[in-house]
């Protein structure tokens, strides 16, 4: 009798994992396409390019803030 049971649970795993395939295309995702490592490096390495870039601009704020910083502190202690 036990070898019965894990029959039709597996028959509703199947099942299972069937409608969840099917539910997930019929909302129109993309199917999983594999990368090369070389995509995959590429891929890594223009996101890296683009955190840069951003933290560069953050610097250049925080740069241009400590010189009117600077300006402020020089006025100040020359009066």
């Amino acid at each position: 009798m036990s070898p019965q049971k894990p029959a039709p649970a597996a028959a509703k795993s199947t099942s299972a994992a069937a409608s969840t395939s099917a539910a997930t295309a019929s909302i129109g995702r993309k199917p999983w396409i594999k990368k090369t490592p070389v995509e995959v490096v590429l891929e890594q390495r223009g996101k890296q390019a683009e955190r840069v870039a951003a933290m560069r601009e953050d610097l250049a704020r925080e740069e241009h803030l400590l010189e009117q910083l600077d300006i402020a502190c020089k006025a100040l202690q020359g009066k």
